[in-house]
């Protein structure tokens, strides 16, 4: 985990991670990963 950070801080991005029961922050983006995944490995 701390060579991905090292790889962010570098490339200028900043990493934001919620707080804990503030799971809809992520709500978007979680949506977007999991058609990703679904779509890229279960070819769906």
């Amino acid at each position: 985990m701390k060579q991905y950070q090292t790889q962010l801080k570098k490339k200028g991005i900043i990493q934001s991670i919620s707080r804990k029961k503030k799971c809809l922050d992520n709500a978007i983006i979680e949506n977007f990963f999991g058609t990703l995944k679904s779509e890229m490995f279960y070819l769906q």
